[in-house]
């Protein structure tokens, strides 16, 4: 695959490709799923999530690359038990922001993300070459992940990054974003995703975390809102309106209470209805 860097440069200095939004609901894609969660954001004494039990479940895991969570060992580990179940494992890059898990916007300069993006996928994949598995994606982390739908430096620093590193890995993320742009512009394929325990503007966006309402947490409300959006392509929002959500993945967040039973909610649900999960990833 040839890496076309200009386009990409081109971009950043202000011209952005245009929009492949759909205004109406997407078909769902086919009756196939991914799971994904947040992974291996424990380190040192600090314990977050419970990794085991949702690599029972999950079938891509994002794993911590260092800079908000995680650390050499935790990569490692966490990566050798989705390898022996047979999850995908994912970069899970972000601001280098240990005191704010990655959640706070850092107004970096491009070049310096870009750097820093490609040492944690560096990290990553030493870890999974000791356990025996690979890096397979990358999906941003916390602000990084929410600044790229809108930043054209950011994300324009992301797909380099990943170009460098190796042009075949898709970038996972909302739909239709600066970043997803730019990443198919440059040749990258990109993979869409839902939030099973966030709730949704009219506008198909995610309801601010600081609003009542914004984070679910009945697993059966859940798992039934994603059967609908796998069957429907759509999810109720907010208001009560039906808003188009393209996916090919869902993700479950691994540090939220309840994660565990969440995702087996949902994966229950959805097998139960014929629905054939398994990753994105070859």
């Amino acid at each position: 695959m040839s890496i076309r860097r200009a386009d990409v440069l081109v971009v950043i200095t202000g011209q952005l490709p245009t929009s492949t939004a759909e205004p109406a609901a997407r078909e769902p894609w086919g009756m196939r799923i991914d799971l994904n969660a947040d992974l291996g954001e424990s380190w040192g004494g600090r314990l977050l999530g419970d990794d085991q039990a949702l690599l029972g479940v999950v079938t891509s895991a994002n794993i911590a690359c260092g800079f908000h969570a995680g650390d050499a060992a935790t990569m490692t580990r966490t990566a050798a038990i989705a390898a022996a179940r047979g999850v995908a494992v994912g970069a899970h890059v972000s601001y280098r922001d240990r005191d704010g898990f990655g959640r706070t916007f850092i107004d970096v300069d491009p070049a310096v993300l870009q750097e820093d993006v490609m040492v944690q996928l560096e990290a990553l994949a030493e870890a999974c070459a000791v356990a025996g598995t690979r890096v397979a994606y990358v999906k941003p982390h916390g602000a990084l992940y929410h600044a790229i739908c809108t930043h054209p430096g950011q994300a324009g620093a992301v797909v380099q990054a990943m170009l460098a590193f190796d042009a075949s890995l898709p970038l996972l993320g909302l739909p239709d974003t600066v970043a997803t742009r730019l990443a198919g512009a440059a040749g990258l394929r990109t993979v869409t995703e839902a939030f099973a325990d966030r709730a949704y503007t009219a506008d198909g966006g995610l309801v601010p975390r600081d609003q009542d309402g914004a984070v679910l947490h009945e697993p059966e409300l859940v798992a039934d809102r994603m059967l609908e959006l796998v069957t429907t392509g759509t999810v109720e929002a907010v208001d009560g309106t039906r808003v188009a959500v393209p996916a090919e993945s869902i993700c479950v967040h691994g540090d939220s209470p309840g994660a565990v039973a969440m995702a087996k909610a949902v994966r229950a649900r959805l097998a139960a209805a014929g629905v054939i999960i398994g990753p994105f990833t070859p």
